[in-house]
């Protein structure tokens, strides 16, 4: 995976009239889906019926009132979290049903190529762990319908928020296992550890899935450059809780929206 730099400008004029807007996630104990839409929920400071209007946007009956972003706090520090209530399904879905899903959806464009992009890369990564073809995928965890909602939802977020780049820091992994479909697994999970190719990650203290396949999936499809804080105008911050708790460790991230500085032609070098 190619992390490139977004802040390069190749034409002559000597600084953009608008800066561009950067959105920084510092993963303090790794990232899932459901952290990360909280995080730019909170970032967007979005009201509740803001935030149903963008799920009924999806199409789907089931999701309808499912959603509330919640205040959390962990060690007496405030921040957001997710609570979801949804209907147990017992649909097994293909990459084909989810993207007709997706395409079927009232989301922007842009939201609905992300989206489509995340689901891919997670079939292609199922798949690669499988044996099998990604169209022959069953989702069994990514397809249900909290995986649609996580991934839409912060494809959906992060256009609305109109940033044009997103700077993860280094995604903290732990040894351990964690259950899924197929039983007990070691962690990282095999398809995380596909989608983690290219990606910059470090020690985390604690044990246990810390990133999971919807989170890595995402990072990519939005084209996640990894690195340190950008240099960049901070206009609003967040943090974002998980449900799991580690004893080590707060489960959460550290958000920022900012303003790029403008880049300018130093005298005499034009």
């Amino acid at each position: 995976m190619t992390h490139h730099s977004h802040d390069a400008h190749h034409g002559h004029d000597d600084a953009r009239d608008t800066p561009s807007r950067i959105i920084t996630v510092r993963p303090a104990s790794g990232l899932s889906g459901d952290i990360m839409l909280a995080g730019l929920a909170a970032l967007a400071r979005l009201d509740q019926p803001r935030l149903d209007a963008m799920t009924e946007e999806l199409g789907l009956p089931a999701l309808r009132g499912c959603l509330a972003l919640e205040p959390r706090s962990v060690n007496h520090i405030a921040g957001f979290g997710c609570r979801i209530d949804l209907p147990h399904e017992h649909v097994h879905r293909t990459l084909t049903d989810i993207l007709t899903i997706i395409e079927a959806s009232n989301m922007p464009d842009r939201a609905r190529e992300a989206a489509a992009r995340a689901f891919r890369l997670l079939a292609g990564a199922e798949a690669a762990v499988h044996g099998l073809t990604p169209d022959k995928v069953a989702f069994h965890e990514v397809g249900a319908l909290d995986s649609i909602l996580d991934t839409c939802l912060v494809c959906r977020l992060f256009v609305e928020l109109d940033a044009e780049r997103l700077v993860c820091g280094p995604l903290p992994l732990a040894d351990g296992a964690a259950r899924c479909a197929h039983g007990q697994i070691a962690v990282p999970a095999p398809a995380v550890l596909r989608l983690l190719e290219g990606v910059p990650v470090c020690a985390f203290p604690g044990r246990g899935e810390t990133v999971t396949p919807t989170a890595a999936a995402l990072l990519k499809a939005l084209n996640a450059d990894f690195g340190p804080w950008p240099s960049m105008t901070v206009r609003a911050t967040a943090i974002s809780y998980g449900t799991r708790v580690f004893p080590d460790a707060p489960n959460g991230a550290i958000w920022a929206l900012g303003d790029a500085a403008p880049v300018r032609s130093m005298p005499g070098h034009e």
